[in-house]
């Protein structure tokens, strides 16, 4: 079969996958927290106040609608584990901006490949950077997801375009189309590491109880991607051919 079927025998071959585990979320963050007041002032005590002012003004920390089941938790792994592509949507491959998408994947090592390909390719190539010795620090954390998932994983074989590298076009149109009918979201095979999974969420009361897993930095060495869980000594390294190569066996 090929793309000419129809949008609609796409949503019509579609079953769902009953999902109840943890999912890895993959974001910037650095590894040594940083003072945001100190170059507005050299008084210790001016930090202090504009932090007050600051706590002021934050958001209530998270409160679960069924605490028995989900007990409170700190308020800032729930807005940067959880709750951010909700409150900032972002153009991605199933939103066109218009609506929040939360990404995670079934492995820390698919997180690393998404995340890696976006970091080089997206913000490092826009900025003239590709070939610069340039170090990035993220923090995988371990989610919740319990919801029964729209899953196209046995679908994108006659659909190709789910999967495409570079055009998000055909995507976009499925994730306005779950987004629209409140769908809580989808499973699909990772682009960037055909061997895994990811998780697109259009609903953040489907995740829970995010809990740090570990740092990790990512260092550019010439067309290689270095990633390191400890600073200065590598854990596994991905070249620019390796995106996208489905692994041997």
């Amino acid at each position: 079969m090929t793309q000419s079927l129809s949008f609609g025998d796409l949503f019509a071959r579609l079953a769902l996958a009953e999902v109840q585990r943890d999912v890895f979320r993959n974001i910037v963050s650095l590894r040594t927290s940083q003072d945001l007041f100190d170059d507005l002032t050299d008084d210790p005590a001016e930090w202090a106040l504009a932090q007050k002012v600051e706590g002021d003004a934050k958001p209530p920390p998270y409160r679960s609608p069924t605490p028995v089941v989900h007990r409170p938790f700190e308020d800032a792994e729930w807005f940067n584990a959880i709750a951010w592509p909700f409150q900032n949507w972002q153009a991605s491959r199933y939103s066109d901006g218009r609506h929040g998408v939360w990404y995670g994947s079934e492995s820390v090592h698919t997180t690393v490949f998404e995340s890696a390909w976006h970091w080089r390719q997206g913000l490092l190539a826009d900025a003239g950077f590709e070939r610069e010795s340039v170090v990035a620090e993220r923090k995988v954390y371990v989610v919740g997801c319990a919801a029964a998932l729209l899953d196209f994983r046995p679908l994108t074989g006659d659909w190709p375009a789910l999967l495409h590298p570079a055009d998000y076009s055909f995507p976009q149109s499925v994730g306005a189309r779950i987004h629209r009918e409140g769908h809580p979201g989808l499973l699909v095979q990772s682009v960037r590491r055909p061997e895994g999974e990811n998780f697109a969420v259009f609903n953040p009361a489907v995740l829970s109880a995010p809990r740090h897993h570990l740092q990790l930095g990512y260092r550019l060495d010439g067309d290689c991607i270095v990633v390191e869980k400890t600073p200065g000594l590598a854990w596994f390294g991905i070249d620019a051919q390796d995106f996208g190569r489905r692994a041997a066996g």
